[in-house]
């Protein structure tokens, strides 16, 4: 369960940083406050996760899926272009996570 948790807040952590883009320097209400609520259901659920979770990999994990999101979210809709060196390096944050739990960090 607890892994679960943590994917859907490595999402949410996607989601608090495109809200944070948004608001402008919270200049804009809307993302503003999605931005506040996002970012406290994102660090709830990296909580609750980490009370079984190791740390390390719990947090490459949120991280890893948060970074990687994010990137593929402004690539695609946000305007921040699109070239192969970003791609190459969105491989590699998913590959350094798998690896990371591979080696027995999760577990």
């Amino acid at each position: 369960m607890a892994w679960i948790v943590l994917m859907i807040s490595g999402v949410l952590e996607a989601g608090w940083a495109i809200s944070l883009k948004l608001s402008h320097g919270f200049s804009r209400l809307v993302p503003s406050v999605a931005f506040l609520v996002l970012a406290l259901a994102s660090f709830a659920g990296l909580a609750y996760a980490m009370r079984t979770l190791p740390a390390g990999p719990a947090y490459a994990v949120w991280t890893g899926i948060g970074a990687a999101l994010t990137a593929v979210v402004g690539m695609v809709w946000l305007g921040d272009g699109f070239s192969v060196a970003k791609t190459v390096s969105i491989v590699l944050i998913v590959a350094g996570v798998i690896g990371l739990n591979l080696t027995g960090g999760g577990h």
